[in-house]
């Protein structure tokens, strides 16, 4: 069915989304910790009040008003992401038995070469 190929393919990129979450969230901690670096550097080299503006601007800020990046993931997680992955759990439910990823199954069946090794239809 088309419609749940296309709703299958949205979660899959919301999949993807989320993993630029997580590299964004990883990201953003360890640039905090690398300027936690700099200021030690600078400090070194006398430039105290570069220093002492990165130590009371940007280590430890939100990135957005009142979140880090760890909450973004979680609310990320628990609204939009949980939200759609149970809609489409449920519509695949209803209208598939369950099963995933009907169009790739359709798709392997018609491609591959029937009793050629390599090309079962499932593991043994």
């Amino acid at each position: 069915m088309q419609a749940l190929g296309k709703l299958s393919e949205a979660l899959e990129t919301v999949e993807r989304v989320r993993g630029h979450l997580y590299s964004m969230h990883q990201l953003t901690g360890t640039a905090d910790f690398m300027l936690d670096e700099a200021v030690s550097l600078f400090m070194q080299g006398g430039h105290t009040a570069v220093a002492e503006r990165i130590e009371r601007e940007l280590i430890g800020r939100n990135v957005v008003p009142g979140r880090w990046t760890f909450q973004l993931v979680e609310e990320y997680d628990d609204g939009y992401y949980r939200e759609l992955r149970q809609v489409e759990e449920d519509a695949r439910n209803e209208l598939a038995g369950g099963r995933r990823h009907l169009y790739e199954a359709e798709l392997k069946e018609r491609r591959r070469t029937h009793g050629r090794p390599g090309h079962e239809a499932l593991p043994g």
